[in-house]
């Protein structure tokens, strides 16, 4: 048993080295004749010495993954299956839960490539002394994380990215929704980040808070990006919670921030059969014209294709006006543009007489 970690230690030694590719499959059967000693042990020696072998063995595999440029993936799985067989040992051997706590993070945060720890094979073994343990010292570390803002690159560097692998796996295994939304909230470089925690507080009836996540994305993306789902979301919201005005709010605020046909056409939804809409269509209108960039332009000219298409005596004399303002706004395009809507209600003789009356 004493002489394991010495063959090991030899069988890694200038694996990479020129020349090694020759003696590579030798030391691979090595290896894994250790791997499957380890396992025999635990039936005809279990206890903490075993314990203790295995663990200097998965830690030596461990810098061997990390050492190595081509023989990195079958020391990786070589680690995992003799740190599979090290869970078996703690369960039969009942070590010190507080130490095989500290054992088990610094193994991951001092080898990020490998192997990963799967918290439910030390369950019984960590008890819940062990895993309270592996908690505090997990989330000390990590709460001190900067957060990669709105637009940055993450930043995920190898001590980083180990502590965010500990606590995804922490926070899967035991259930804990604090946890993952501390992970989550650790980037913020997109709009789809702002859109995940929303969305795992609303799926834990935490409204306000999915709201306020909400709220904060939308001022970020400035209307780009997730914007449109993070509107869903909040209007999905709002209704659940019986504040439909709320919801008309959010669009509205949204149309404002940045014009968008799909904004308009949800807030038309919400409130198109109600004493409401004619003035608020009115208004989102009228700051589109107010804007006249080229973007509120292409918007206010697909809402007039919108309005068309209801065929309504009202929509259509609403158009009219709306296309005799575009002629304003756009001189040079506007000729062109009319054509194209004469050319696709040609059989719509009312409008085409309503047109004629305006002179267009």
């Amino acid at each position: 048993m004493d002489s394991l970690p010495a063959t090991v230690a030899s069988a890694l030694v200038e694996a990479d080295s020129a020349g090694s590719e020759t003696d590579w499959p030798a030391r691979w059967q090595v290896l894994t004749a250790v791997s499957v000693e380890l396992q025999s042990l635990l039936v005809t020696d279990p206890g903490p010495d075993l314990v203790a072998l295995i663990e200097q063995i998965v830690t030596q595999l461990a810098d061997g993954v990390a050492g190595s440029r081509r023989h990195r993936v079958e020391l990786a799985e070589l680690a995992h299956r003799v740190l599979s067989t090290h869970a078996r040992a703690c369960a039969e051997t009942a070590p010190d839960p507080v130490r095989l706590a500290d054992w088990l993070l610094d193994l991951q945060l001092q080898h990020p490539d490998a192997p990963d720890v799967s918290l439910a094979a030390y369950a019984d073994a960590l008890d819940d002394e062990g895993l309270a343990h592996y908690r505090e010292r997990a989330v000390t570390l990590f709460e001190p994380l900067p957060v990669i803002g709105f637009g940055e690159t993450g930043r995920y560097d190898r001590a980083r990215w180990a502590l965010l692998r500990v606590m995804e796996e922490l926070a899967e295994y035991s259930e804990d929704v604090d946890l993952q939304l501390l992970v989550l909230s650790k980037d913020l470089s997109s709009g789809w980040h702002y859109l995940q925690v929303a969305t795992v507080l609303r799926d834990n009836g935490r409204s306000e808070e999915a709201l306020d996540w909400v709220e904060r994305g939308l001022r970020a993306v400035g209307g780009r990006g997730a914007a449109l789902r993070l509107i869903d979301l909040a209007v999905e919201e709002h209704l659940r919670r019986g504040s439909p005005q709320r919801a008309v709010e959010v669009c509205r605020e949204a149309f404002f921030a940045r014009p968008n046909l799909d904004v308009y056409l949800k807030i038309r939804a919400l409130v198109v059969h109600t004493d409401d809409w004619p003035p608020l269509r009115a208004e989102l209108v009228n700051h589109l014209v107010q804007d006249g960039t080229r973007l509120a332009i292409e918007v206010y000219r697909r809402i007039v294709e919108v309005e068309l298409a209801r065929r309504g005596v009202e929509e259509q004399e609403l158009v009219v006006e709306w296309l005799h303002q575009l002629r304003g706004l756009q001189p040079d395009a506007f000729a062109d543009y009319l054509e194209h809507i004469k050319s696709r209600h040609v059989a719509d003789r009312q409008l085409l007489d309503e047109l004629s009356k305006r002179g267009l």
